[in-house]
């Protein structure tokens, strides 16, 4: 967890920890799962210092419930693999189509 996270964001990563564990997730994937959570949670509501775009205007994690996992008949989102390629430092990146940032990140990863 975030330096300075309130005891709420703790109790909560923990829960989500706990559940993924229960579900079979590793350890790391758990912990994963909950930090992705919990900080998207936090940027919605103002608790974080920066957030992206996907955190405050997308719908909000427990409403999304996996519904865009990246294993979906979609895939990532347009909005997930244009942050993906911010991470990843991929030029040209805010004139590629959806597809066109699948096949950049398909690259890089190779």
């Amino acid at each position: 967890m975030p330096a300075g996270s309130s005891p709420k964001r703790e109790r909560q990563y923990e829960h989500i920890k706990e559940s993924e564990l229960e579900r079979g997730a590793s350890t790391d994937r758990a912990e994963e799962i909950a930090a992705r959570t919990v900080n998207k949670e936090r940027a919605r509501t103002g608790e974080s210092k920066s957030a992206s775009r996907s955190s405050t205007e997308d719908m909000s994690s427990g409403e999304r419930g996996g519904k865009r996992s990246g294993r979906g008949s979609g895939g990532p989102t347009y909005d997930q693999l244009y942050n993906e390629a911010r991470q990843r430092d991929i030029h040209g990146r805010s004139d590629m189509n959806k597809e066109q940032l699948r096949q950049a990140l398909d690259e890089k990863k190779s």
